[in-house]
């Protein structure tokens, strides 16, 4: 009889249960579990949307019809939805067994303009955005694009700038996107400091980097402004300036650059540690390859004991050594050097050690970045291919073949593992910059009055790396037309050709009595020797030159008289040049010399054989102060060959080689006339010996700098057959000299010198010019 009252109980207890979940609110929970969790839809429907199927929708439902689903998979279908960038509003319930999606679009971008911007085009901020027109417009793009737009006024150097992003609604869910931009004021960089620097002072350091400081010619430049992947450049240079000049515990401690939001303003500072400066000890090869000579390699290797240590030398070792290891078979050859340094003597020891490498071969050269330059234009700087042997010291050489094109802004080559162990991926990233230019010049000088030029140029024609150049000049007493073209791999190998074709008129003036109209060209090949350092140039040349007497009142010399008349010149020749020169344009440091010949009698009019040579040597007196000293010697012989020579066909020199004297103003001069024609020798020599300074307590921003110099030289020994005058002065050799100073200005037209000679060694023909002024150039 107990069972029946705990069977009593046990279903008024059910009842109790059953009745509470009917009665409890939608959603409610009991004993742990829920409606939702246990929710199930027959059906999906989706509401809302014109330009997005219904089954696109359904796609992106985690929630699957007959399937229960719970808060979790509602969540997780919202987060889907949203993450499309389709729509701006996403809600989803469930009306009976269906479960409805409802949906609001987001608009389409009907266009995208600008507003306000000056400094950055339309086309460089479209660029920059990730927005196109007829892409779909969502909030969070937008919030990006705006980011990305000041960053690229940032690094324009204008951290002022602000970007406020409209949306103007326009018909059938579409709508306008309009970015207002206030570009705000330009932010400079104030000062750049240098810290922990005693071996070179600020002034030295700042011409090493990239970034200048603001002020006179900030509106003609953009690197017054803060750029950290400039800074992070500049110290690279830093490092590389001082390991060039033996310091090899050099390190940049930090480089911070501060912005004074108030003055709008950057102040950079570098805090370096200089170490000691050191020298090269003993050189040695060794090798562990049986048939390769050590002795032999010594040879190649460029440090030399007792120098100072230079790590661009130990590089230039390291290809060398590799390229010729190579060639004795040897594809797989790694150079490595080790340094021992000797702190007390202050000597780095260098071994280079030649070993056989692990078996690697390249698989593939990806070029990525390259919008304008053709891809066989980056890869003919590898001295390997794909299916070559892979070499370190090779891609590297590559590497700085590719910045010294000036083709790109950047250039970044990383290695990447390929399709198996021996296998790698070269990748070449490079940044475009222009290349071409359209320029005028202007300048004076005291033989030729105001002079100017309008030119052409483009360095990469076409992105085929070829040199085009056209360029209009002229003056009061001079006209110039020239042409020029360089393809730099002829036939596809590493030989240049070039090409010219000019024509030159020069009107009488008060040191030529005679007008001179030359039109010529030729072309030329340029043979690397020892990688640029020294090139063979073979070449030809053709030109005609027609001297006239159109002057009826002047008295004109015999010699001028003979020479009177058209006469072509065809020749061949060659020169070898040796270029070791940090700058070209404002060398610091380094060789340049040139040897040439030239052989006239190929056909034409004139015979002879014409031998020029030159020297300039380099050095930094004063690293400290910029101080910069150069020597300079030159000379030249020209001899007939079975014929007399032509007056224009020998050396005139004057204020151009030794100052202090006029154009021509030196050398064998007719006497029986009063013009009183140079007359040109078979002879010359000259030197100078010059020290070149920036100016103290003058703001390096002017870009005035002095200089000291002495110069001295002759030009001797006129052709017999070349003049019948009875008189000639100054035809032996006597020795010019003259010492002055000069004034440099690095303007905004390019470079003007200013110099004040004193000739303190010449001849009483001879005829002098105290002051001489010269320069221009493109802008």
């Amino acid at each position: 009889m107990r069972v029946f009252p705990k069977l009593f109980r046990v279903v008024a207890l059910a009842i109790l249960c059953l009745s509470a979940g009917a009665l409890a609110p939608k959603g409610a929970s009991f004993l742990g579990s829920s409606q939702a969790e246990a929710a199930v839809a027959r059906s999906i429907a989706v509401e809302g949307n014109t330009r997005v199927e219904d089954d696109s929708v359904r796609a992106y439902v985690t929630i699957q019809p007959g399937r229960s689903y719970g808060p979790a998979d509602v969540d997780e279908s919202l987060k889907a939805l949203f993450a499309t960038g389709l729509f701006a509003d996403v809600k989803i319930v469930q009306r009976g067994g269906t479960l409805v999606v409802t949906v609001t679009e987001n608009p389409i971008i009907n266009k995208i303009s600008f507003e306000g911007n000056k400094r950055l085009s339309d086309e460089a901020l479209t660029g920059i955005i990730q927005s196109t027109s007829r892409s779909v417009l969502t909030r969070a793009r937008i919030q990006s694009d705006v980011q990305r737009i000041l960053e690229g006024y940032r690094r324009s150097g204008r951290f002022r700038a602000e970007v406020e992003p409209k949306i103007i609604e326009r018909s059938n869910r579409r709508a306008d996107l309009v970015f207002e931009i206030n570009e705000g004021d330009k932010t400079g960089v104030e000062r750049i400091t240098f810290i922990g620097n005693t071996n070179f002072s600020d002034g030295r350091l700042q011409d090493v980097i990239r970034t200048r400081e603001s002020g006179f010619l900030s509106w003609l430049r953009t690197s017054d402004v803060y750029d950290p992947d400039r800074l992070s450049a500049d110290q690279e240079l830093l490092r590389r300036y001082y390991y060039k000049k033996g310091y090899a515990d050099f390190r940049v401690v930090s480089a911070i650059a501060e912005l004074d939001r108030e003055q709008n303003v950057f102040y950079v500072t570098f805090t370096v540690d200089e170490g000691e400066k050191y020298t090269f000890g003993d050189i040695d090869v060794q090798t562990s390859l049986l048939s390769v000579d050590p002795e032999q390699l010594r040879g190649i290797v460029r440090t030399d004991p007792g120098d100072t240590y230079n790590s661009e030398l130990v590089e230039k070792s390291l290809e060398d050594l590799t390229l010729e290891v190579s060639r004795q078979g040897f594809a797989f050859a790694q150079v490595r050097p080790r340094g021992d340094r000797d702190y007390e003597n202050r000597t780095i020891s260098i071994t280079y050690y030649i070993e056989e490498g692990p078996r690697a071969y390249v698989e593939r050269i990806n070029i990525r970045g390259n919008d304008r330059t053709r891809e066989y234009v980056i890869r003919r700087e590898f001295d390997l291919a794909e299916g070559d042997a892979f070499n370190r010291v090779l891609i590297d050489k590559a590497e700085r073949r590719l910045k010294n094109l000036n083709y790109f802004k950047n250039v970044r080559i990383t290695t990447e593992r390929g399709s198996a162990p021996d296998r790698v991926v070269v990748n070449v990233d490079v940044e475009e910059q222009p290349t071409g230019e359209v320029s005028f010049g202007i300048g004076y000088s005291t033989s030729d009055g105001v002079i100017g030029d309008v030119s052409i140029t483009e360095k990469n024609f076409m992105g085929r790396g070829q040199y085009v150049r056209l360029a209009v000049g002229g003056g009061a007493n001079t006209q110039t037309y020239e042409f020029a073209f360089t393809e730099p791999y002829f036939m596809g190998r590493r030989i240049s050709l070039s090409l010219d074709a000019y024509r030159k008129v020069y009107d009488s003036t008060s040191s030529r009595s005679y007008d001179e109209d030359t039109t010529g060209g030729g072309f030329a090949f340029g043979l690397p020797l020892r990688d640029d350092e020294l090139r063979l140039n073979l070449f030809y040349k053709i030109y005609q030159t027609d001297i006239s007497l159109s002057n009826p009142l002047a008295s004109y010399s015999l010699a001028v008289q003979k020479a009177a008349g058209t006469r072509l010149t065809s020749l061949v020749g060659y020169s070898l040049v040796y270029n070791t020169l940090d700058n070209n344009k404002a060398p610091r440091d380094g060789i340049f010399g040139k040897f040439q010949q030239e052989f006239a009698g190929v056909g034409g009019d004139s015979q002879f054989i014409r031998t020029t040579a030159e020297g300039r040597m380099y050095h930094e007196i004063l690293p400290e102060w910029g101080v910069v000293g150069m020597l300079k010697g030159s000379g030249g012989h020209i001899v007939g060959i079975g014929k007399d020579l032509n007056l224009n066909d020998q050396f005139f020199k004057g204020g151009e080689t030794i100052r202090g004297f006029e154009s021509s103003g030196i050398g064998p001069r007719e006497m029986d006339t009063s013009n009183r024609d140079a007359l040109g020798g078979r002879f010359f020599v000259a030197a100078t010996a010059e020290a070149t300074f920036p100016f103290p307590y003058i703001p390096k921003e002017l870009g005035l700098s002095g200089a000291v110099f002495a110069d001295a030289g002759s030009v001797w020994n006129t052709d017999p057959g070349a003049t019948t005058a009875t008189t000639i002065s100054s035809n032996g050799f006597d020795l010019r000299a003259s010492v002055g100073v000069g004034i440099e200005w690095n303007s905004p037209f390019g470079p003007l010198r200013a110099d004040f000679a004193i000739p303190v060694m010449k001849n009483d023909a001879d005829e002098t010019q105290v002051f001489r002024l010269g320069g221009g150039t493109r802008f």
